[in-house]
């Protein structure tokens, strides 16, 4: 089956009802980021640095979860080429904010389901941020369960009130496509609709939100059925077409204001095995720098090509000798896919071949204009470390367009600063300082209203129902005011009010 065609998917990169967005957001700056790995900090450096002028940020990849829920730093053993060079991009107005990564989904859940040691998480990287001096940090925590939903987005409240006002908050989130597109020709799943990053509350605790928009490979079934249709082979690290419906289905929850648009630089190589009837099955062996592909074409004598994702990629048969010279002419990119395809129609047989695909500085450029007409924040690189296609700097010549952004100033719980509650509130009350205590109430999973419709965050209401009961009454316990049988259970009286404000 086609869902199935896809595996050993790399991992490189992860290691490595609210308004609707998506129709009206106007930024008026255009934003350039980008990681530099720490496996690759001195080649990384050293490239990037002529070339600061041409960034809004630049991200030292840099800091991991230990064992026991703490950070483990990269550059303890040697700061540097880090100080220099956080030296010189502070200097020409760069922001330098490091990213915390975490793949480990078991981790990640035992560290932020405990408040004690998400506290200490909180504590340790505000003590890190102010201790060197960065501008702020970027939280990358990938492969999380569905329960861990929650325990994250308080994670992260907490981390922007620690922060506070002069500290940036960056999020590094993963993709979504509407399902019909995912599950295209096969059976969706019953827990297709089950995430573990809610982005409304990413959108509110987050100054900007980095969508990993790469790594696609095989995952949207209805593009791959579209692409495949005509003969061509689609196993891409971004197509655009893919990156538009991201962006077009994540902006209904996160300001286009504060997207930014993940670019790689980086290739995957495939054994992919063709079946009779134009049928392939995508193994991912590895992923490189196009240093790595640019030799083994030479040697075939292949001149690599476009594909409709607008990557480079060729593709050949067999592995190679070290002291093969380079074969004279010209191969087509194309000539083995298509000995595989005919073997396999003609034998009703399968052949294995090998297929290449990178993107390169004319892949960027479409990224570039799409994120420009998407109208979002600006794009984010992953990665700078000297192997990526050189000519990329000269495409970013000029895109970056600095606007004096701030970060947010972080407000208690992550609830919208809301005039102050003043009176006494009770079932059947009406006003806007209702629609405050709803905003106050659904701050916090414990006691959210609603998880969807009327109620919910961001589709807070005016009016005092039975929902709104049922959550003050768990507030109440939940902050020792009052319990079940007591005089003022269920009413905002004034302790209730006055413990509701302070998170305002």
């Amino acid at each position: 089956m086609q869902s199935f065609k896809y595996m050993s998917l790399g991992l490189f990169a992860s290691l490595f009802l609210a308004p609707a967005f998506a129709s009206a957001q106007v930024t008026t700056g255009f934003e350039v980021t980008g990681w530099i790995p720490y496996w690759r900090a001195a080649t990384g450096t050293i490239d990037t640095l002529p070339h600061l002028d041409k960034l809004t940020e630049v991200n030292p990849f840099v800091f991991t979860l230990k064992s026991d829920g703490t950070l483990f730093d990269n550059t303890s053993v040697d700061l540097d080429p880090w100080t220099g060079f956080s030296a010189v991009a502070k200097s020409k107005g760069v922001r330098v904010i490091p990213t915390v990564m975490s793949g480990n989904r078991d981790l990640i859940h035992s560290v932020l389901s405990d408040s004690q040691m998400r506290k200490t998480l909180v504590q340790q990287i505000v003590t890190l941020v102010n201790t060197r001096g960065y501008d702020g940090v970027d939280i990358d925590f990938e492969f999380k369960r569905a329960e861990t939903k929650d325990f994250f987005s308080a994670f992260l409240r907490e981390l922007k009130q620690g922060l506070g006002a002069s500290k940036w908050l960056m999020c590094t989130i993963e993709t979504r496509i509407p399902v019909e597109d995912r599950y295209y020709g096969t059976t969706v799943p019953t827990d297709a609709g089950m995430f573990s990053n809610d982005l409304k509350a990413i959108n509110s605790a987050c100054d900007r939100v980095r969508l990993m928009a790469y790594d696609q490979q095989g995952i949207d079934l209805k593009l791959n059925a579209e692409v495949e249709a005509t003969g061509e082979l689609h196993a891409p690290v971004a197509d655009p077409r893919w990156v538009e419906k991201v962006v077009n289905l994540m902006s209904q929850d996160i300001s286009k204001s504060k997207m930014l648009i993940g670019v790689p630089t980086y290739g995957y190589e495939y054994a992919v095995i063709t079946y009779a009837g134009n049928q392939h099955v995508y193994d991912i062996l590895w992923t490189f720098n196009p240093g790595y592909a640019w030799p083994i074409a030479q040697q075939l004598g292949i001149t690599p090509i476009r594909n409709s994702a607008g990557e480079l990629y060729f593709t050949y048969f067999g592995s190679l000798g070290t002291t093969t010279p380079p074969v004279s002419g010209t191969v087509g990119a194309n000539l083995a896919a298509a000995a595989a395809s005919t073997y396999a129609n003609q034998n009703n047989s399968n052949l294995t071949f090998r297929m290449l695909t990178w993107p390169d500085a004319q892949s960027m450029q479409q990224k570039i204009d799409l994120a420009k007409r998407l109208g979002v924040r600006g794009i984010s690189i992953f990665k700078f470390d000297g192997g990526q296609d050189p000519a990329i700097w000269n495409i970013l010549q000029g895109v970056a367009v600095k606007d004096g952004s701030t970060p947010s100033a972080p407000v208690a719980g992550g609830v919208v600063s809301s005039a102050q509650i003043k009176r006494i509130l009770l079932i059947g009350s009406v006003g806007e300082d209702v629609r405050t205590l709803q905003k106050i109430l659904n701050s916090d999973s414990s006691t959210r209203i609603a998880a969807s419709g009327a109620g919910s965050p961001g589709q807070e209401t005016n009016r005092f129902g039975a929902l709104t009961l049922s959550a003050i009454k768990k507030f109440q316990v939940k902050h020792g005011i009052v319990k079940a049988g007591q005089a003022g259970y269920g009413t905002v009286g004034p302790r209730t009010r006055t413990k509701l404000n302070t998170f305002l």
